[in-house]
Formats: C-alpha cells, structure tokens, sequence
C-alpha cells in the first residue's frame, strides 16, 4: 500500500456549554494543523510549532503520533507503517479547555485514514477518536464542526451535529494559567441530588432549543448548572464575578469551557466591549488573561493540501 503526504486542519472546541456536562460540544473558529507523512521504516520525526513547542513530547509519546497508530492497527498496516514525519503548528491554548487534546488525536486519526486512501468513515473515526480520549464531547465537533450532542450507548459512541440558527460570536477569555482535566474532575462529586439533576436537564433542553430555533429570549439562563461549575469555581478566581460582568457588557451568557480555565460568553454584539468586561473581571482577582472572538467552525476537520 502507498501512503501520500497530507496536511489537516481541525478546530478547537468547548465542551459542556454550561449545564450539557460531558455531552455538548461546539467547533470553535481557532485551528491546530498537521502534515503527515507516513514512513515504512522505524523513524520518527515530530516538529511543532506554535502553541506548546518545547512541552509537546516529540517521541513515541506524543498523542498525536499514538493516534495515528490506531488507524494503522484498525487497518492492518502496523506492519507496513512503523513510522511518520509529523509537523503540527498548534494556535489552540493548551490546557485551557478548548479541546486542545481533541486537536491531536482528531488530526491524528484524519491525517492517517486520509493518507490511506480514506477507508475509515466518520463514524469509524469517532470512535476511534472516542475510545481515546474516553469521550466524545469534544473529538465529535472537532471531527464534525457546528454544535454536536453525543453520548456513549453499549461502548458505541452517537453524535447529532446542528448549526445554529442563532447569530454569535463567542468571546474566550483566556487566563493565564493552565488547569489540567485531571484536577478539574476531581472536585466534583461522585453523586448529585435528583433536584440538580432535573435542573441541568431543563437547562441543556432550553440551550439547544434555543439554538436550534434562533430563540435568543430563552439563552440568558440556559447556561447555568449545577453539576461541574459550582465545584470547578474554586480552581478559576473570579469565575461567577466574570459571567456577571460578561453579561453586563451585553452577552447573552457565559460559561466555563470545557473543564476550564477559559471563559466563554455567547453575544450578538460589543464583542470587544464583553472581551474587556471579562479581563477587568478577572484582573480584580489577580488574574491576568487575554481574550479573542471566536465564531462557530462549520466545517470540522478538513485536509487543507
């Protein structure tokens, strides 16, 4: 079998959006890229640049290269392939909650199942992608773009991908501290009380109503849960004081991103007045961060050449 050369492009993503714990995602319009080439002899070279240069293990370790691995064993060419050139250029913040991890292993598995001749379907990449990262919330919208709802049934990962029909743009803020997933779950709790539970329920049930029928009325309140942001606030200064302010800028709503640090507030105007609101927030809590505006990737991931 010949492999050729490609070179993939996939977006970042959020995860959560609030009150759809472990089960919403939505395709972000910042982009990590990967070019693979696949070798038939035992080398491998791995070049990044960009976001985590120098951290981003460059061996047999590295995330991406190990994603890339599983297509091979999928397809049975393990044998045929035992190395790669990989050169990632990475614009996602690292350990920030957008999906950054998501990025690579979605690269990864795209970049071998195309460099192959696309057997796989995405539907095969998802759970691929799934079974690696251990769910889906964020590998579906950054395999597929849009807005994603997935869940895992008897191991077999189903994802349900929407545009929205509401207008915005997403304003992130960015602090600068990373806060590994790890940490992030364990602060919650093992168990929660069947009035939370119908609470975040109605709130992820008004969210993608909403979005799905451009009903701006009923976003204000839809992003707000009582499942993970609560226990994850004490991790982040100044979470709730930042949503506040966001909201009085003029957003919709804001919410932690994926298992943070990020912030993210939903508007349909003042984007750059929300994105200052929400610094100034977190500088009273000793926080320094930055922020961007980001819209909504349509496209998932894509080869770009």
């Amino acid at each position: 079998m010949e492999a050729r050369t490609v070179k993939i492009r996939v977006p970042g993503t959020s995860a959560n959006l609030g009150a759809g714990f472990d089960t919403l995602g939505i395709a972000c319009s910042c982009y990590n890229e990967l070019e693979l080439t696949l070798y038939k002899d035992n080398r491998l070279e791995i070049e990044v640049t960009g976001e985590g240069a120098g951290d981003i293990p460059t061996d047999e370790r590295n995330i991406v290269w190990r994603s890339i691995v599983k297509v091979l064993k999928r397809l049975g060419c393990n044998k045929e392939f035992l190395g790669a050139r990989i050169k990632m250029h990475n614009m996602v913040p690292l350990s920030r909650g957008l999906g950054s991890s998501a990025t690579a292993i979605v690269g990864g598995i795209k970049a071998a199942n195309e460099a192959l001749g696309a057997p796989l379907t995405g539907q095969d990449l998802l759970k691929i992608a799934t079974d690696i990262e251990g769910h889906p919330d964020n590998v579906a919208p950054a395999l597929f773009g849009g807005m994603t709802i997935s869940t895992v049934k008897n191991g077999q990962p189903e994802t349900f991908r929407f545009m929205p029909r509401l207008n915005f743009k997403m304003v992130v803020a960015v602090p600068d501290f990373y806060l590994p997933t790890k940490a992030a779950r364990e602060v919650l709790p093992d168990k929660i009380s069947r009035s939370d539970a119908i609470f975040n329920i109605g709130s992820t049930a008004i969210l993608i109503a909403a979005l799905m029928k451009g009903s701006k009325r009923f976003i204000y309140n839809a992003f707000e849960d009582k499942m993970h942001q609560p226990y994850r606030a004490e991790l982040i200064p100044g979470m709730f004081d930042v949503f506040q302010a966001a909201k009085e800028a003029g957003a919709m709503g804001a919410f932690l991103s994926g298992a943070g640090p990020c912030l993210i507030a939903f508007t349909d105007k003042n984007e750059a007045r929300v994105g200052k609101a929400m610094i100034e927030a977190f500088a009273r809590h000793d926080v320094k961060a930055e922020y961007m505006v980001l819209s909504v990737d349509e496209e998932g991931a894509k080869v770009i050449g």
